[in-house]
């Protein structure tokens, strides 16, 4: 190390431990449930990563109506340093810090903050000369997030084909560029007709339709892609196609080398016993190769018949083989595994991605080896098995420590009656339902626990658990939760404080309870206003949503198609619908049964469209760019506002954003193609 940099990392680190000493007392006496997670003792200061991580971890708790105090240049570093240390916000997060930066004129500085929140700007804002360099930003974002804000989501179709020059029948590798994850929502039938560097922007979407799949399969067998035809497919391309290698259908993978699907299998199944591919994903691939070689073996003479065992019998040493399950179908796997074998090496095979027809021959394996229930050690081996056993079974369990629980419920594979049924088992035996247990399992696991079981949980471990995503939960699961957390949160001085801790459970207040945090101006996000009871909202007149939403009302625009939103606004009359001054006109998009999913994926190909650059280029307002070298100095000045965002009670009346008239206007419509699938929305990811 140069004396240059020695001395760089003597100043960096001393700016960190003076930010962190500055810090500290300011953030300890916050009253929030999660402060009882953070460190306590002495706190390693030594180095900017320390200093970093503190502040991600605080900003992460950010809160907006606080920070709608704060004077322009003082919201703009912070907005910096949201997007420097990559702070991942939520969606009630980012819409209403949208709002915020909009008001104050900051959304000309889009290229140094986060691409998540340029989702929520308001696109009409957006500059004809800016146009591509935003949308380019802003596809690098989540739009998992827009769930809740159907048409923001279409909006940045729109926005986004406009940049482009309007609609058109065959996507260039330069567009797919500024398009990013906004392929994801659009007309499958593009995909087909792309560059064949639409794999690229495929690798974001957190997961495909069947139309989608369909259309990706099409794309492959055509051998436009770098891999080239089926029959020339070789193990370095497959990989590269990361997880999009496991939509792969079954006539497709007949047309490949058998020697290169078996390698690819072999690295499939180590990677999903290394935790470096989902079990949902390793079993779609495993279903669908294993579907094409029973194709190719139909064509051939049986060899046996019945049950009887023909690839001999399995051993340990077959088990840790990862072409275990070719050379067993789940014929022979019931044929050829006994139950000694079973007993003894439970974990190894479990971590094969079984299809769903061999996870019902362990279980039946399993019922032959322990005929009054499966012992609570070899409980937390079971967890991708839980889905098949019923109530009465799960009865015969011990289940004993919460350890148990998680294991049995942390994954997405247990079912409302499973979640139920584990819980109850955990409560017979005394368990006790705390907070550490209820962040563990997740809010959706709460959705599923009986009344009776939510009115067991302590209020003081409710205050622990702390912030749940409860939006899941139907309707009367809402409204027991709702009473739990105002048990929980009653006694907070302020209101402010008070709805900051309620606003995760509002979705089950009743009618009284908005009407009185309309009149505290407490600025409600879009996000939490779309999960409030619609037939409570069916109440609220048009004044009391506007004083409740304060400076975020703007943003009924961007959800009036969400379900929610869309009741409410028809039960209101004309002049009601002109006072909101809102486009009721229709929006044109396909839906199906679920929000899209918000599960992140790691792409496995880089973007080689110059969208790093993005983040370094000087924004058109003229504010000079904020580079990494300064890091410490950047945070400082948000960090030193954090007692004010986080923990100070919000007061006094919030004004509400101006409207500006956008310089462009965009097409009034698109193809049809793109109004059907421009709120293409994904179906819950499941195996």
């Amino acid at each position: 190390m140069t004396s240059s940099h020695r001395h760089y990392s003597t100043r960096l680190g001393g700016l960190a431990s003076l930010g962190l000493a500055l810090l500290l007392p300011l953030t300890v006496p916050c009253s929030d449930p999660h402060t009882d997670g953070l460190p306590k003792g002495k706190l390693n200061t030594s180095g900017s990563d320390s200093w970093a991580a503190v502040n991600i971890s605080l900003l992460q708790d950010f809160w907006c109506q606080p920070a709608s105090r704060l004077p322009r240049e003082q919201l703009s570093s912070l907005i910096r340093s949201l997007a420097l240390l990559q702070v991942p916000l939520k969606a009630w997060q980012l819409s209403c810090l949208a709002n915020l930066a909009a008001r104050l004129s900051l959304q000309e500085d889009f290229a140094l903050h986060p691409p998540s929140l340029l989702l929520f700007y308001n696109l009409s804002q957006v500059k004809e000369s800016n146009c591509r360099a935003f949308m380019q930003h802003a596809a690098q974002g989540d739009t998992g997030l827009l769930a809740n804000l159907p048409d923001q989501r279409i909006a940045l179709q729109h926005t986004a084909l406009a940049c482009l020059g309007g609609p058109r029948q065959q996507l260039s590798a330069s567009d797919l560029g500024l398009l990013g994850i906004l392929v994801c929502d659009m007309d499958a039938s593009r995909i087909v007709t792309a560059d064949p560097s639409v794999l690229q922007n495929l690798l974001r979407c957190p997961q495909l339709s069947a139309t989608q799949r369909a259309a990706l399969n099409t794309l492959l067998a055509s051998g436009r892609t770098q891999l080239g035809p089926p029959g020339s497919w070789n193990l370095e391309g497959l990989q590269a196609l990361g997880t999009l290698a496991t939509y792969i259908s079954p006539n497709l993978w007949e047309k490949v080398e058998e020697a290169v699907g078996l390698d690819l299998f072999c690295s499939m199944v180590a990677a999903c016993r290394e935790g470096q591919l989902s079990q949902c994903d390793a079993r779609r691939f495993v279903t669908s190769f294993l579907e094409s070689k029973a194709n190719s073996a139909s064509l051939r003479p049986k060899r046996g018949t019945g049950g009887s065992c023909i690839r001999g019998n399995i051993t340990a040493a077959t088990l840790h083989d990862d072409l275990f399950l070719v050379h067993y179908d789940c014929t022979q796997l019931e044929s050829c595994l006994s139950t000694r074998v079973l007993r003894a090496n439970l974990n190894p095979l479990l971590q094969h991605p079984l299809p769903a027809e061999c996870q019902r021959v362990i279980k039946t394996k399993l019922a032959q080896i322990y005929p009054h229930g499966i012992p609570e050690d070899q409980l937390r081996l079971i967890t991708s098995l839980v889905y098949l056993y019923s109530g009465a079974e799960i009865d015969q369990w011990n289940i004993t420590t919460g350890d148990t629980v998680v294991a049995l419920l942390a994954s997405d594979v247990a079912l409302e009656n499973q979640t139920e049924a584990v819980l109850q088992k955990f409560l017979d035996h005394r368990g006790k339902v705390t907070g550490a247990l209820l962040v563990a399992i997740g809010g959706s696991r709460i959705c599923w626990m009986s009344p009776q079981q939510i009115q067991t949980i302590q209020p003081s471990e409710f205050r622990l658990a702390g912030a749940l995503d409860i939006s899941s939960c139907p309707q009367s699961r809402k409204n027991v939760l709702f009473a739990k957390a105002r048990e929980a949160f009653c006694c907070n001085r302020t209101t402010g404080a008070y709805y900051r801790f309620m606003r995760p459970y509002l979705g089950g207040a009743p009618l009284e309870e908005l009407r009185h945090l309309a009149q505290a101006n407490v600025s409600m996000d879009i996000d939490t206003f779309t999960n409030l009871n619609p037939l409570v909202l069916q109440n609220l007149s048009v004044g009391s949503v506007t004083n409740l939403l304060g400076q975020n009302v703007g943003d009924l625009q961007k959800a009036r198609s969400h379900p929610t939103i869309r009741s409410w606004l028809r039960s209101l009359n004309r002049s009601a619908l002109d006072e909101l001054g809102l486009d009721t006109s229709p929006t044109q998009a396909s839906t199906t049964s679920g929000p899209p999913s918000t599960t992140r994926r790691t792409p496995h190909l880089a973007h080689t469209s110059g969208m790093s650059g993005i983040g370094t280029a000087a924004p058109a307002s003229g504010s000079p760019p904020v580079h990494l070298g300064y890091l410490p100095l950047t945070v400082a000045l948000p960090s030193s506002l954090l007692w004010l965002l986080l923990c100070q009670a919000p007061s006094g009346p919030v004004g509400t954003a101006q409207k500006v008239p956008g310089p462009w206007t965009l097409p009034p419509a698109l193809h049809q193609g793109d109004r059907a699938h421009g709120h293409q929305i994904q179906e819950r990811r499941s195996c």
